[in-house]
């Protein structure tokens, strides 16, 4: 698998980074991607820092600096409830955007302070009806508030990449509203496979619904991308009703 090897070195930008996240000595921070190291210097001056960096060249250097853990393992691959960890500042590998944020939503912490590439955290914070607007946004928007905080220029990285990134900010809430979570996943993803279709046709298609059942559904003449996650969910739990 080819590494994301774009590193930030604007160290304004890592200091802006570190103050979004409101840090203390009593702290414990993950940061997944230390790479160089440019954010763990800075944390570590504050607040424990556990350091997860795949590419081993980089290890050795990690472990110089004071008042850091480095583990040197595929985050995707680690135990997130086995660390002790509140906040979460990262550079987040951008080959990794999604399936990371998702394991990191699945453990409870205070705040995230995350980078990403432009494109991924404008669908990460979209509102429903924009084209922006996706299955990543409602799944994330089930368990977490997110926020744009600033926009960071591509010459702030090395090698420059072909997008801009922003850093976001994320705070874990559990789950936003009841529904059968494992339901919930089928239908979001049902809906944005087939997002300019009418809800009742897209239901049908992925044997979510019978079709007598679906003529009557609620918001079945809408498309899925004009609804909130919360009328998805209501939606769940009329699927779940007909049954």
């Amino acid at each position: 698998m080819k590494l994301s090897q774009n590193f930030l070195i604007d160290e304004r930008v890592a200091e802006r980074q570190i103050r979004y996240a409101n840090l203390n000595k009593e702290d414990i921070v993950l940061e997944i991607g230390a790479g160089k190291g440019i954010l763990t210097k800075k944390i570590a001056r504050i607040a424990k820092v556990i350091a997860v960096e795949i590419d081993k060249k980089f290890i050795d250097k990690l472990r110089e600096i004071e008042n850091v853990e480095v583990i040197n393992e595929d985050v995707l691959k680690l135990n997130l409830n086995e660390l002790n960890f509140n906040k979460v500042i990262s550079n987040i590998p951008y080959h990794i955007s999604s399936p990371i944020t998702f394991k990191l939503l699945e453990k409870k912490f205070d705040v995230g302070i995350l980078m990403y590439q432009k494109e991924f955290a404008e669908r990460l914070t979209a509102n429903p009806g924009t084209k922006k607007y996706s299955r990543l946004s409602v799944m994330v928007y089930y368990k977490a508030d997110c926020f744009l905080l600033e926009r960071v220029p591509r010459k702030a990285f090395y090698p420059v990449p072909k997008v801009d990134s922003y850093i976001v900010k994320i705070i874990p809430i559990g789950k936003r509203f009841e529904v059968d979570e494992n339901l919930f996943e089928r239908v979001v993803k049902s809906l944005f496979s087939h997002r300019r279709k009418k809800i009742k046709n897209s239901l049908v298609i992925d044997g979510l619904s019978k079709k007598e059942y679906a003529e009557k559904i609620i918001y079945g003449d809408r498309r899925g991308d004009s609804l909130t996650p919360e009328e998805i969910a209501e939606l769940c739990r009329e699927i779940e009703g007909m049954k």
